[in-house]
């Protein structure tokens, strides 16, 4: 059994939450009936409080997906704002996805009568780990469950050695900021989260064509004069299924995204790149994606361009982090 902060290691993890009742030299005098009655509170609350953590399973699809759906749309009816996502089905469709991914390292919180209460996902087929998403039952809140799936991830990461670790974060949840905060994560970028349907324009000087897996090589050099460390994994990943493409200038490539979505990235030298990556979408897709807000040029292009900002997000930083030497559109991770 594994109390508190200690080092642990999936399968079986046991964390106990118990109250501190502080120093007993500044508290009111206490009697030998009254200890033993704190101490069977003490016992009581740290049943209720028990969490098991454990290994991901692609059976816990349907009820993680489900905690998804209910703690997303919690806190963003709590902001007047849509649901991320349409319905629990929706949340353990994509969760099937993921838990059925070899790059990516889940771990599911049980409680003690073994009810799936909360899941986290550390993605690690890069340079850079990335986290999410990281879901707790909102039965469950206010119990640390959250923190002790994010420190477990950033302990596998460690355990990784990754020399970085990202993540992004709603910016209207204030908890989820402070907590990733007090854990070492930095903000690097506010983003918009920017909908609409596809723009079907060309921008002058600017052909955008599929990519292959002979432009790997040429593409991974960009994101890493541009990052300081490449996304190869889960470009050639894109490659297969279809979603990246690439943008020449002049003949040469000058920019590409794995995907214009949620779950892709897009690196370019410049924002007429990165323009032509975002109206090359076709009209039969739904567009949605981040831009960064310090990207002002940008930025106001999507607006008159018709796309709507629907949230703001926050990407933060554990380890390391160069400042971009070019523009870039973040995904759903970093």
């Amino acid at each position: 059994m594994i109390v508190g902060n200690e080092k642990s290691n999936i399968p079986n993890i046991y964390f106990h939450f118990c109250l501190d009742f502080g120093s007993t030299s500044r508290s009111p005098k206490l009697t030998k009936g009254k200890l033993e009655r704190l101490f069977i509170m003490d016992k009581v609350l740290e049943q209720t409080f028990s969490v098991i953590l454990r290994a991901g399973r692609t059976d816990d699809a349907l009820p993680c997906g489900t905690i998804l759906y209910q703690g997303f749309r919690a806190i963003a009816e709590q902001h007047g704002l849509a649901p991320d996502f349409p319905s629990a089905e929706f949340g353990a469709g994509m969760l099937t996805e993921i838990l059925a991914d070899p790059a990516v390292y889940s771990v599911v919180a049980e409680a003690s009568d073994g009810r799936v209460i909360g899941s986290n996902f550390l993605w690690e087929g890069d340079t850079i780990a990335g986290v999410g998403p990281t879901t707790v039952d909102p039965a469950a809140q206010n119990r640390s469950v959250g923190r002790r799936l994010m420190e477990h991830v950033l302990q596998r990461a460690r355990e990784k050695r990754y020399v970085g670790v990202r993540l992004v974060q709603a910016a209207h949840n204030s908890r989820s900021l402070s907590l990733y905060t007090k854990l070492g994560f930095d903000v690097r970028e506010p983003l918009a989260n920017f909908e609409g349907k596809p723009l079907s324009l060309t921008i002058p000087g600017r052909s955008v064509r599929l990519m292959t897996e002979a432009d790997l090589a040429v593409c991974n050099q960009l994101c890493y004069r541009i990052h300081g460390h490449d996304r190869a994994g889960e470009l050639k990943a894109a490659i297969g299924r279809g979603t990246a493409i690439l943008v020449e200038c002049d003949g040469r490539v000058s920019g590409y995204a794995s995907e214009i979505g949620f779950f892709g990235h897009a690196v370019a030298e410049n924002n007429e790149d990165l323009k032509a990556l975002i109206a090359a979408v076709p009209a039969s897709a739904e567009l949605g994606f981040y831009v960064p807000m310090r990207n002002a040029d940008l930025f106001r292009w999507c607006l008159n361009h018709g796309l709507r900002v629907t949230q703001t997000a926050t990407l933060m930083s554990l380890g390391l982090y160069n400042e971009p030497a070019g523009v870039f559109l973040p995904s759903v991770l970093y």
